[in-house]
């Protein structure tokens, strides 16, 4: 490809709406153009990442043996309903819902295991035609409450799902661990480096989920680490290690009730009363179902609401509005405490059983309780890990602590179990007569997300250090003066060498200043550049790599098998990386 035929419109300002690192470079180098919140173009040198992601993706999911196949993108309201996802998400918004002009309501496929299942259900009849797995590369769409850093969390993006079907649980933890051998081969051939996290199966259900992290500070997942032995989980699954409540150094003091004027928030009413937020503990009230709960954390922590959920043994949960609240309590949002509390079930974090002498809501407008203890001024029905763990909590697998570090969620892979099969009737025929329900796993790869985050994680003040495997361009070769001859038969003869060789190369003859071509060359990122200046006339040019910038000269002579010697010495760091995963897997 020679630049001057390329669609490539660089900026050389930030836009305003750029916030991640990675979204500020892939709009620089028009890799990528915004149309709405949560929606881009994938301008050509950004198609071309994501075209090498998915030849990568494919020839890691066919060495595992599954098969590929393109389901729809509109999905009919009644297979989420036979699953009852039409009704029963955790988000119910997160669907983009339509009718089509004869009423029927559609939806747009945010994962596919309804799809999936009907497809295996009405084709697949005998063990005999199993084990099954079948992916689909494909653009899905989901209503982000907060779409935000371009295509990390979008609308509208490209993913990867596959979905596998096996006749018991051991087949399908040998069809889960060549998955995680497929996922972590892939991520390691494009550059990237992830730790595998402990994570909550949220709305696809099933027992068992791994999240793919890629470790980035600018990541929006919490992600909680034990040094010692290894644990590690994202902050929605990580459990809090129990351990025993030091004994209370304060006697109990009379239940107090005190008027706290607007003082709704943990920081108002520890202003308002001078006690430091340990001392308090927040009420916070929900709806699952038909059922209202009072959660209790402590005033200084977060509630994690997929453990409440678990804890409940539900599958939706919201919090209750201001009328559900006041009815309740009788008071006004900001002031709901345990104290009196009836025809609510009360569970609270384990934390909360040690305290004594608490700041608790007065269940009364402009009120609270100070020296609030459990036992004597109210009751908790069942303790169980409810909070956000944080720094230095205690782990759970051992004597350690934890510590946290944010991450960007590139993969997840489940062990569904008999979820789907089970609510859609999806059966197959065993070896023993009897009609069973398949076993399944599925397994999602954020294919337009991997386009920002490795670049996220490999850039530069310059602009971008794409991994050889997954760069627009493998090879750029600069022709720093298109009207003087010695370099423009240089640059030309190596092109031409390099395309007959294979490689994918951009010569960049536009008629543009050296320092511009030098600025998008380092912006655009492709891991090996060639400079056609001055020393053509002494029969060389300059080899360097973007990742360092260390340069050689060469004889032109010599330039292409120096070129394919670096290319092919790039591909082998890559390929052993996804060896040795390939035999610790």
């Amino acid at each position: 490809m020679r630049a001057s035929q390329l669609f490539f419109p660089t900026l050389r300002e930030v836009p305003a709406e750029a916030e991640m690192t990675s979204h500020k470079l892939l709009l620089r180098a028009g890799f990528i153009r915004r149309v709405g919140a949560g929606i881009y173009d994938y301008l050509p040198l950004g198609y071309r990442v994501i075209k090498k992601i998915e030849r990568i993706v494919r020839e890691e999911m066919d060495a595992q043996g599954a098969q590929e196949i393109l389901m729809p993108a509109m999905v009919p309201a009644e297979l989420y309903q036979e699953s009852g996802r039409w009704d029963n998400l955790p988000d119910p918004q997160v669907l983009f819902r339509f009718k089509d002009r004869n009423g029927r309501d559609y939806a747009v496929g945010f994962t596919h295991e309804e799809v999936v299942t009907d497809i295996v259900r009405r084709d697949v009849r005998s063990y005999r035609e199993l084990p099954l797995n079948l992916y689909q590369i494909q653009t899905k769409g989901r209503d982000e409450p907060r779409p935000r850093a371009g295509v990390i969390r979008g609308r509208e993006f490209i993913m990867l799902d596959a979905y596998s079907f096996d006749r018991n649980w051991d087949d399908l933890d040998r069809a889960y661990d060549k998955m995680y051998v497929a996922f972590s081969r892939v991520f390691e051939r494009c550059g990237l480096k992830t730790l595998v996290v402990a994570a909550d199966s949220g709305a696809m259900g099933g027992k068992d989920s791994q999240e793919y992290m890629v470790i980035a500070e600018s990541g929006e997942d919490t992600i909680l680490v034990c040094p010692s032995c290894s644990y590690t989980a994202n902050a929605e699954k990580c459990e809090i290690g129990e351990r025993p409540a030091a004994p209370g150094a304060e006697e109990p003091l009379p239940l107090e009730l005190v008027d706290t004027p607007n003082a709704r928030t943990i920081e108002q009413v520890t202003a308002f009363l001078n006690v430091p937020p340990q001392k308090l503990v927040k009420t916070l009230v929900y709806k699952a179902g038909d059922q209202v709960v009072a959660a209790l954390v402590r005033g200084d922590r977060d509630l994690n609401e997929p453990k409440l959920m678990r804890a409940l043994g539900v599958t939706q949960l919201e919090m209750a509005d201001p009328d559900t609240i006041e009815r309740v309590t009788g008071a006004e949002v900001g002031f709901a405490g345990p104290v009196g509390l009836s025809s609510v079930r009360i569970i609270a974090d384990r934390e909360i059983e040690g305290m004594v002498n608490c700041v608790v809501g007065g269940n009364k407008t402009d009120a609270h309780y100070v020296n609030a203890n459990i036992g004597r001024d109210f009751d908790v029905e069942e303790y169980a890990d409810l909070r956000v763990a944080s720094e230095g909590d205690p782990c759970p697998r051992c004597d350690g602590r934890l510590t946290v570090t944010r991450g960007i969620e590139v993969g997840h892979i489940f062990k569904l179990g008999t979820r789907y099969s089970d609510d859609m009737d999806a059966k197959f025929l065993d070896e023993d007569g009897v009609q069973k329900p398949f076993v399944m796993g599925c397994y999602g790869m954020g294919v337009s997300r991997m386009l920002a985050a490795i670049p996220e994680i490999n850039s530069d003040a310059d602009g971008m250090i794409w991994p050889i495997s997954v760069a627009p361009f493998e090879v750029v070769i600069i022709l720093l003066n298109s009207g003087e001859e010695p370099q423009c038969t240089a640059a030309v003869r190596l092109y031409e060498e390099l395309q007959l060789a294979g490689v994918d190369v951009l010569l960049d003859e536009r008629d543009e200043r050296p320092g511009v071509k030098f600025k998008d060359a380092d912006l655009i990122g492709c891991p090996i550049q060639v400079v056609a200046g001055r020393l053509a006339g002494e029969g060389k040019v300059e080899v360097r790599l973007r990742s360092d910038k260390g340069k050689e000269e060469v004889l032109i002579d010599q330039a292409s098998a120096r070129v394919l010697e670096l290319r092919k010495k790039l591909y082998a760091e890559l390929a052993e990386r996804a060896e040795a995963i390939a035999q610790r897997g």
